[in-house]
């Protein structure tokens, strides 16, 4: 096509005499006091394009009249920005899509996005990807937007991506319009504004008569263009404060800002009325960086903080450790990816073809990106506040934290040790960002969202910046202690246990190896109502409790992991007493060794959970969260000691507890027969009062699992992914039967599945084979036991030795293995794993699982 072919007219000849016409790819952006005068050049526009017979798309979402009159050669698209961004842009880039190369469009005033999304810095971002799409299509485009509505900013990130932007100004009712932007083309009087009248344009060349009239509107737009409109907003909701709180317009502003800032989920909406105010949410914006929303990590922290603040039962305030966070809004993250020309890639990935194959490639590129300026200059400001203190970067994405979507451990956070020079200390901060960004395409966080219906929802990454709570230790830097708590415990392990007490899992220094299960190290369960009480007999507690610490070496600069005993050896005024005791039987073990002057040390937490308030201060804490949330709760804590051993808990994160609850009571049967039983338990199970009928048994052989190479466990993992595949709740209902933890890291102590691997099973039951140190873990709190809670999976744990327990070893070994008829490729796991289908009675499903709370008694019988 030659220069001639790709010219087009604009339907006013003059006005194609100045810009030398307008070529195909052309997006003409035009800057203007009104929408009323963008319709006056758009009309004459339309009008071409129908005698030239093109294909001409009139994008509709404004409020303001038409700028085009209705033609039967005009296509309209009627959008809805009010569903975000995200939807919004996805259906653009749809109808571009559809309508294919040399399309003609025109576009409502862009400006009347701002009342939607609230963010320039989203508007940049939209004719960022727009833009460029259009012009590869060869299609010509007409924008607005309004004078003095935009930042500087985005006037620039405008100016950058479009060929064509034009000013367009009503002085005294005399329209002016000055071409800033004409692509490619030049002439000497180009540049020099034009007065316009019906249909003819004058040239204004002498400087005096421009200075004139262009100096008022100058100083003008100095005035009221050169902050966001995100800010313009928040600058009107502060000069609100001196009205009364009934006040209309501050209830209408305060409602207004809850939904840009926290969210539209309604239940959190609700709370967010009532635990914050207008003051707090400015307070919020003050320590935001970007825009949009900052997500359901930090919501749910700030609101629980509130809570407890305004609780009159016990004062909250006096022991409730201060915070300082700050907030990355949730619009950096759309607008890291536009920066870096990787929208029209997400969008390939959110397809159902790619979802998978495309989230390598971007995860990839997402830890490779750079950021604008003006995001890169407030993220220096804010690690000059922090200074050489520790932060941590966490994830606070838009459906995190909410009522039935916990995401837990799904997303990265990343320690900023903080150490070393400002440059250093900068790029260690942005590579943590861009870590946790690249999360949100890990395959758990995108299999989770599948199968939890959430693939194709807005899923942007807020950020929630956080000061570490700990304090210094010679070279070391930790909290006294960390954990998770829950209001409801479903882990009753004994009878005298209240499950509406709630449980902590507890440990010495960063909470890590709290919401983790970690190989070789066990935190402290703790029932709140019986906080003494332990999950495993006294002659055990040594070997099931923790024995290593995670901590912030800032020497290393790094997060470490020592020995509790060389951390205590090598920091003697820390008070050990308060957290454990010394191991008298293996403290003489090692003196008959010769290792003379060395002390065993269990954190066992005795005194601190007997001699100090701080069990029913967690245990206050969690029933006023549940109160209020009028759900069960899921938290996240630290707690610092002074001198005199009183203390301060900081609440670093409250999220709404996945849980069906106890269940309705089953009627238990009162006689088992060990030839009809294949597992017995009292104690050591998860779920509630359930009956379960099942299908399927699929057994991991301990003695043939415990002897193979390590690739060749993770391969069983990777089969039980296959296996899982193949069953469903409603017709193929599967009980798992693995030695040792489930979901480990260290393939030693169990077999390595993801969630997803095994997110299809009905019952999970864990079994201890000691010989060969496969060993259950009862990590109930932990992210794992998240997940299986959110996916209403019955869970057991088989301590072989413990008294009332059974196992029928016998029956799986007599039963045949239907595992080659599933994968003829895995034949050679046949020895490993074990796939059994249940026989079935005159069409009746043959083998159930009970279990009953009160009596702690859990049955697999048929």
């Amino acid at each position: 096509m030659n220069v001639l072919s790709r010219r087009v007219h604009t339907g006013i000849d003059e006005f194609d005499n100045m810009i030398d016409s307008l070529r195909l790819g052309d997006n003409v952006v035009w800057q203007v006091d009104s929408v009323e005068d963008y319709a006056i050049f758009v009309q004459p526009f339309a009008n071409q394009a129908v005698k030239d017979g093109r294909n001409i798309i009139y994008m509709r979402f404004g409020n303001h009249p038409p700028v085009v009159s209705k033609s039967e050669y005009i296509k309209e698209y009627h959008l809805i920005p009010n569903n975000g961004f995200e939807a919004f842009a996805t259906q653009v880039y749809h109808i571009i899509a559809k309508e294919g190369k040399y399309a003609f469009y025109i576009f409502d005033c862009l400006t009347e996005l701002l009342e939607q999304w609230c963010s320039d810095l989203m508007l940049g971002n939209f004719f960022k990807i727009t833009c460029p799409y259009l012009f590869s299509l060869d299609t010509v485009a007409y924008f607005a937007i309004i004078r003095n509505k935009h930042s500087f900013d985005s006037i620039a990130r405008i100016r950058e991506t479009t060929q064509l932007l034009l000013d367009l100004k009503n002085i005294s009712s005399e329209l002016y319009l000055h071409p800033l932007k004409v692509w490619e083309r030049y002439s000497p009087t180009m540049f020099l504004p034009h007065k316009y009248d019906n249909g003819s344009f004058e040239t204004i060349t002498s400087s005096v008569e421009t200075a004139e009239l262009f100096r008022p509107k100058f100083a003008e737009q100095r005035s009221s263009g050169h902050i966001d409109f995100w800010d313009k907003l928040f600058i009107e909701a502060e000069g609100l404060l001196e009205l009364k709180v009934g006040d209309a317009k501050r209830k209408e502003m305060f409602s207004r800002l809850i939904h840009l800032l926290i969210g539209k989920d309604k239940t959190i909406s609700k709370l967010a009325h009532k635990y914050l105010t207008l003051e707090e949410i400015i307070k919020i914006k003050n320590r935001q960086i970007g825009t949009g929303y900052i997500g359901g990590k930090s919501v749910g922290m700030l609101l629980a903080r509130n809570i407890l603040k305004q609780d009159d039962s016990l004062d909250f305030s006096s022991i409730l450790e201060a915070h300082d966070s700050f907030y990355l809004g949730a619009d950096i993250f759309y607008t890291y990816l536009v920066q870096n020309s990787w929208w029209n890639l997400r969008m390939k990935q959110i397809t159902t073809e790619h979802y998978f194959s495309e989230a390598k490639v971007l995860k990839e590129k997402l830890l490779t990106g750079s950021f604008p300026a003006a995001i890169r200059e407030r993220f220096m400001e804010m690690l000059e506040y922090f200074g050489q203190s520790p932060i941590i970067v966490r994830s606070s994405s838009l459906l995190e934290d909410n009522f039935g979507n916990a995401f837990a451990g799904k997303y990265e956070s990343v320690f900023c040790v903080n150490q070393g020079s400002p440059e250093e200390r900068y790029q260690e901060f942005e590579n943590a960002v861009r870590v946790v960004y690249a999360s949100t395409m890990d395959e758990n966080a995108l299999n989770y969202r599948l199968k939890r219906g959430l693939s194709g929802k807005d899923e942007q990454m807020a950020l929630l910046v956080q000061r570490v709570s700990g304090d210094y230790h010679g070279m070391y830097f930790f909290p006294a202690l960390a954990g998770v708590g829950n209001s409801s415990n479903l882990y009753v392990w004994d009878k005298q246990i209240d499950p509406k007490a709630g449980m902590l899992r507890l440990v010495f220094g960063l909470g890590t190896r709290a919401v983790d299960r970690v190989s070789g190290d066990y935190p402290r369960i703790v029932s709140l109502d019986k906080p003494l009480l332990w999950p495993v007999d006294i002659d055990k507690r040594s070997k099931y409790s923790q024995h290593d610490v995670d901590l912030l070496d800032l020497s290393k600069n790094s997060l470490v992991t020592i020995p509790a005993d060389t951390l205590f050896y090598e920091n003697p005024k820390i008070d050990r007493s308060l957290f454990g005791e010394i191991d008298q039987q293996a403290t003489m073990r090692m003196r008959e060794l010769g290792i003379s002057g060395s002390v065993s040390f269990t954190l066992t937490f005795q005194k601190l959970l007997s001699e100090t308030q701080f069990p029913n201060y967690m245990k206050a804490i969690l029933a006023c969260l549940q109160k209020s949330y009028r759900y069960p709760v899921d938290i996240e804590y630290t707690v610092n000691f002074n001198k005199d051993n009183s203390f301060h808990i900081n609440l670093l994160q409250c999220r709404p507890l996945q849980t069906k609850g106890l269940g309705k009571t089953i009627n238990f049967p009162e006689t088992t027969d060990p030839d009809r039983t294949l597992f017995y338990v009292n104690g050591d199970f998860m779920g509630g009062n359930a009956r379960i009928p099942l299908q399927y048994v699929v057994v991991v052989n301990p003695h043939e699992y415990s002897v193979l190479t390590e690739s060749k466990k993770h391969t069983v993992a990777r089969i039980i992914g296959m296996l899982n595949r193949n069953f469903n709740r409603d017709n193929k209902a599967a009980l798992l039967l693995s030695p040792g933890r489930l979901g480990t890291t260290t393939p030693s102590l169990g077999v390595p599945v993801n969630f997803s691997e095994i997110s299809n099973m009905s019952v999970v039951c864990e079994v201890e084979f000691e010989t060969a140190g496969l060993m259950p873990e009862l990590s109930y709190g932990s992210h794992f036991f998240q997940d299986l809670v959110e996916s209403d999976i019955f869970y057991v744990a088989l301590f072989l030795k413990k008294e009332g327990t059974f196992y029928n070893e016998s029956w799986i070994s007599s039963q045949p293995n239907i595992l080659s008829s599933w994968l003829p490729e895995q034949v050679a796991f046949e020895s490993v794993i074990k796939v059994i289908e249940i026989n079935h009675i005159n069409g009746a499903i043959s083998m159930e699982i009970y279990s009953d709370i009160i009596s702690q008694k859990c049955v697999c019988k048929w």
